[in-house]
């Protein structure tokens, strides 16, 4: 499988989506003031660094999912005796069934990857089942990348993002954040957060 060998292949320190501190992130996160016993679960969350400083600022639900494994050991392994306090979820995003409220669903460089339009109407038909209250998403933007990890990727503006999430979401707020690679190079993003409508 994909994902099983990126993990367990290549250099996790020089990955193209790594980044020590994820920003944009906990920052769209801190503007939604949400309480420390809220539900947080971060999509395809990988060995992403956002669940330690999620941790570090005394959130008590924090829940990861990924498709991998192998990515979930490696945060698992970071995180140390932490990561007992955090859910891990291995499942395809288009898979995942959960009776547990969420009252943020994050996902940064998950949802792109979606590009047919069947896989975005389910992934939007499980965030119609859970109801997160909040939805932060960030995607490669029209500026950025047409692919990631060798696979292909749907780029959005942040206007086809807001639109995207439209019918049951209110935009709180949208922009472009430019993340420099490993590497070196640079990848545009758009970022939206929105309140679920009432």
């Amino acid at each position: 499988m994909h994902w099983e060998d990126v993990y367990t292949n290549k250099d996790l320190n020089k990955v193209s989506w790594v980044q020590d501190k994820p920003n944009t992130s906990l920052e769209l996160i801190a503007q939604i003031n949400l309480e420390k016993s809220a539900k947080i679960i971060d999509i395809a969350g990988g060995n992403s660094n956002l669940v330690d400083y999620l941790l570090a600022e005394g959130y008590k639900d924090v829940s990861v999912l990924d498709i991998s494994n192998e990515a979930l050991e490696v945060s698992k392994k970071r995180l140390g005796n932490q990561a007992k306090n955090v859910e891990w979820i291995v499942t395809d995003i288009l898979q995942f069934e959960s009776e547990k409220k969420y009252d943020l669903w994050h996902d940064r460089a998950g949802f792109h990857f979606l590009t047919q339009e069947k896989d975005i109407k389910t992934y939007k038909n499980i965030l119609e089942k859970t109801k997160p209250r909040f939805l932060i998403i960030g995607t490669f933007s029209e500026k950025g990348p047409n692919k990631c990890s060798g696979l292909p990727i749907q780029q959005y503006s942040t206007q086809e993002l807001a639109e995207c999430f439209s019918d049951s979401y209110q935009l709180l707020e949208s922009k472009n954040v430019n993340h420099t690679t490993p590497t070196g190079n640079v990848q545009n993003f758009s970022f939206c957060s929105f309140k679920r409508r009432a």
